[in-house]
């Protein structure tokens, strides 16, 4: 895609939403990856560099309804992409993941899945994200 031109014919970045999902942490055993929104992130920040887009906003949901305000605030159509790291995360993170494409494609806007195989989590990995996120106030910073 090429990017849009602003005023006086200057390049305007294309600006990426990256969606994680909101997985608890009792299904970090069953599903890792789900659970880990700082990998979901990273996935969606290398699509976006390799494009030479910048992230705007990062959204953690959970069953989010296609039509909440949260997805479309601010989206401008030709500019704006949404990305997930694959649609298996859109499912977990949107009600539905059909009504929000046709919305995206009603609105002129993008939506992207990276596509790239999911990190394979051993023990020492799940431990990580289990301690990021049980102990966000004890001034853990999850390395």
């Amino acid at each position: 895609m090429r990017q849009p031109r602003g005023l006086f014919g200057t390049l305007t970045p294309v600006r990426v939403t990256a969606i994680a999902s909101l997985t608890p942490l009792e299904e970090l055993e069953a599903d890792p990856f789900l659970v880990d929104s700082r990998s979901q992130y990273a996935m969606c920040a290398r699509w976006a560099a390799e494009r030479g887009y910048v992230i705007a906003r990062e959204l953690l949901v959970g069953g989010l309804r296609f039509d909440h305000c949260a997805l479309w605030e601010g989206v401008r159509p030709g500019v704006d992409v949404f990305v997930a790291p694959s649609l298996r995360v859109l499912r977990r993170a949107l009600s539905s993941v059909e009504e929000f494409t046709a919305e995206c494609a009603r609105r002129g806007v993008r939506v992207e899945t990276v596509g790239r195989a999911e990190p394979s989590y051993d023990a020492q990995m799940k431990a990580r994200v289990h301690r990021r996120l049980s102990m966000p106030t004890a001034g853990y910073d999850g390395r």
